[in-house]
């Protein structure tokens, strides 16, 4: 979703040079150095410096004073520029710096020293007075001759001074091997089991034969044990593998451990309570991702920041944003909403998903044998509205569906009740980066046939759950619904462009079919209207299996639609065939969890695994859950319930994906606020964030030069440069509530 970029710098040349660029070569050249004078014993050219910064040479090195008072860390820089790159080789960048006085934090980038101004690389070192050596590798994804090395120190309330020395850019230098830390080799849900739930592991092993298990409590002490079950090579992960299955022992307990073949596992609880938190913060995830409202220490503490986007400098603001230049001539307020992932970007189609999956879960609790709505009541997730004797879910929710009803086009305007796809930066921004720092114009992009259609189906489906609550806002949003249905057929083709992906993510999509039976099927189930119910009959939608190994995601959205009418009481005729087919999708995941070593009900073809292939699992995991509402199956139950595990730490990696769960988890996400890798004044995601996950494409350079060749589940790695396996996102954190909440509602035992 979000690449890096390098602002244009004003800069000052430090000394006249005749440059000529290297030579473009192959990938497997001889080592050549890329960086001219990089040693500075010939004076300091060819480097320049932003108009800003006062650079000499001092003891044979390059010294920089760093003015206080800017914003970004473009905002002073020093660089070299006409380095040359090759698409697929390998370079190893290196110098020396110090700074003074210490605690200021340098970044190093590679990248593109015209516009996009992508960046390949970066690294963010905090300086010391006494200097040291940084040494990185990584592989470039272009061709170039127009590469630039630099080093960006801005962003610094006060004056500093920076020096560099040996800067070097070698090329055609093996890659380093990356050797994940994967720690014991049984692999359990770091988190816990449900004592009266599915208790499984996987141990990673080079036996073929059964292996003894024991389970010990926190003391030590032997409360059950077993035999493995050996299972081959895993294709997932490429390991030998064996399972645990210890679900007959029951007992409460914290800090159990699992014992074979010697390793022991990380240490887990089980509990009935284990996901009481969890079913929480997921949700909670949502207010620090607010746009256009101060976040409260006092809510989030650690997490305080001021509003984003509100018109203040250095922010352009969202009260009054234009179109791209050449697709309207009007301004729309459009303050308010979530950003999206780790951009400052906000986008209609993925707010859609995200906000429907909060509603649903809402809705489930209201309607499932098992549902507990006062678990997502007022006051259960600490948010400024809390108190107001609304559920909080449909208070958070409403955040981002007030900003959705702000998208559509005025009534007076051409493509009236179509609704703008997105709002974004013009530009990509650099990490990391608040955002009410960010400078960027803000602008609307087309209107398109899938936003309008994520309006309609979350419109009207909020128009049935806020009725009780606020009776004017569900009026108001039923009628911006079919406001936008309306406009939506008459303008079925209008389609996201893949090329308008500056400044933002592109959320590409050429069929709006799946959006269409969405969001007739939320206005049937709210209005009860013919019109509606006649086009999900005659939709060749209502009847195709819909689950495939991918299952759904802002780009497929007719599951949506066809798991609301399947648990959503009605009079739709063939309602039955309906449920039945929720529950034959379930049986394929059920299979697929089944024939995996690592109990996930995921198997995509040649084990390539999708960008966000956690809420992948997870969704996968929705649909069971789904048919164990429709059914009571235990089967259902108990599969749903273990699709967590594989989250939470039972993986080749051993690793939660959940910030904050489990001994070992994610807490470096793509993230420009949530910065603490690059910034260490700035927090890591917030507890109960998702991450990404395992991205067979390692779209990025940085997971490209360290994980190339790498099978299923090791395609990934926790670094927040890694943003096509390592990104937090809305949708992703509201597959991960929406399960949260039903693990959490399994066992009161």
């Amino acid at each position: 979703m979000i690449r890096r970029r390098i602002s244009a710098f004003a800069v000052v040349v430090l000394a006249a040079a005749t440059l000529t660029a290297l030579p473009v070569g192959t990938a497997d050249a001889d080592e050549v150095e890329q960086v001219k004078n990089g040693t500075f014993d010939s004076g300091i050219a060819p480097w320049w410096t932003t108009s800003n910064v006062t650079a000499d040479l001092s003891d044979g090195q390059l010294c920089a004073d760093v003015p206080g008072g800017t914003t970004d860390r473009w905002d002073a820089a020093i660089g070299q520029n006409d380095i040359a790159l090759v698409k697929g080789e390998s370079y190893k960048f290196s110098f020396t710096a110090s700074g003074a006085p210490e605690g200021h934090v340098l970044r190093a980038i590679v990248g593109l020293s015209v516009s996009p101004y992508d960046t390949y690389f970066e690294a963010s070192p905090p300086m010391s007075v006494s200097g040291d050596t940084y040494s990185y590798t990584f592989t470039s994804p272009v061709d170039t001759t127009q590469g630039q090395v630099g080093f960006q120190v801005g962003g610094g309330a006060d004056p500093w001074r920076f020096c560099v020395d040996n800067a070097s850019l070698l090329g055609g230098v093996p890659p380093d091997v990356y050797e994940p830390d994967t720690g014991p080799r049984v692999r359990v849900n770091q988190v816990g089991y449900l004592p009266g739930g599915p208790k499984n592991a996987t141990l990673v092993t080079g036996s073929t034969e059964k292996l003894p298990w024991q389970l010990k409590n926190a003391g030590g002490t032997t409360v059950a044990r077993g035999q493995t079950v050996p299972r081959g090579i895993d294709a997932s992960s490429g390991q030998n593998v064996q399972t645990i299955d210890f679900s007959s022992y029951r007992t409460h307990g914290k800090d159990l451990t699992l014992v074979a073949d010697g390793e022991t596992s990380r240490p887990f609880d089980i509990d009935a309570n284990a996901y009481e938190q969890l079913r929480a913060d997921a949700l909670k995830y949502y207010y620090t991702q607010r746009s256009g409202i101060e976040i409260l220490d006092s809510l989030r503490p650690g997490y305080a920041r001021p509003a984003g986007h509100v018109n203040v400098a250095p922010n352009t603001g969202d009260s009054n944003v234009p179109c791209q230049p050449g697709t309207c001539d009007y301004s729309l307020d459009v303050t308010g909403g979530w950003y999206d992932a780790g951009d400052h970007g906000k986008y209609v189609i993925n707010g859609g998903i995200a906000t429907w999956q909060l509603l649903s879960e809402y809705e489930r609790s209201h309607l499932a044998r098992t549902g507990e709505p006062t678990k997502l009541g007022d006051g259960t997730l600490a948010i400024p509205e809390s108190g107001n004797k609304v559920p909080d879910i449909l208070d958070e929710a409403r955040w981002e569906l007030e900003f959705m009803l702000k998208m559509q086009v005025p009534a007076d305007k051409p493509l009236a009740g179509m609704v703008h796809s997105k709002i974004h930066d013009e530009q990509w921004t650099g990490l990391p980066l608040l955002p009410s720092q960010d400078p960027q114009k803000r602008e609307l992009h087309r209107p398109t046939t899938q936003a309008t259609l994520n309006l309609a189906a979350t419109a009207a489906q909020a128009a049935r759950l806020y009725r009780h609550y606020d009776p004017a806002f569900a009026a108001r949003a039923l009628k911006a619904a079919k406001t936008a249905w309306a406009a939506a057929t008459a303008h079925p083709q209008m389609y996201p462009s893949d090329t308008d992906a500056i400044g933002g993510g592109a959320y590409y999509d050429d069929n709006a079919t799946d959006e269409f039976y969405w969001a007739a099927a939320e206005l049937y189930l709210t209005t009860g209207e013919r019109q509606f119910a006649d086009y999900v009959l005659a939709s060749p939608l209502h009847t195709a299996d819909l689950f495939g190994s991918l299952g759904f995601d802002w780009a497929r959205t007719a599951v949506p639609g066809r798991l609301d009418l399947a648990t959503v009481p009605s009079k739709l005729p063939g309602r039955d065939k309906v449920r039945q087919s929720v529950t034959t999708g379930a049986d394929k995941y059920l299979a697929a969890l089944n024939g995996q070593p690592y109990g996930m009900p995921y198997a995509p073809d040649n084990t390539t695994y999708d960008w966000g292939s956690n809420a992948q699992i997870l969704n996968n995991a929705v649909v069971i859950a789904s048919a164990y509402d429709i059914s009571g199956k235990s089967a259902y139950r108990n599969a749903a319930v273990e699709s967590v595990d594989y989250i939470l730490g039972r993986n080749a990696l051993n690793q939660s994906y959940v910030t904050g769960y489990g001994e070992v988890s994610s807490h470096n996400q793509h993230s420009r606020w949530y910065a603490h890798e690059l910034d260490p004044s700035l927090p890591s995601p917030p507890k109960g964030t998702l991450a990404g996950g395992a991205n067979s494409s390692l779209q990025d350079p940085y997971a490209q030069g360290k994980l190339e060749g790498c099978v299923g589940q090791f395609c990934y790695i926790d670094d927040i440069q890694s943003w096509s396996t390592n990104e937090n996102a809305l949708n992703w954190n509201s597959a991960l509530a929406w399960m949260a909440s039903f693990v959490a509602d399994q066992d009161r035992t």
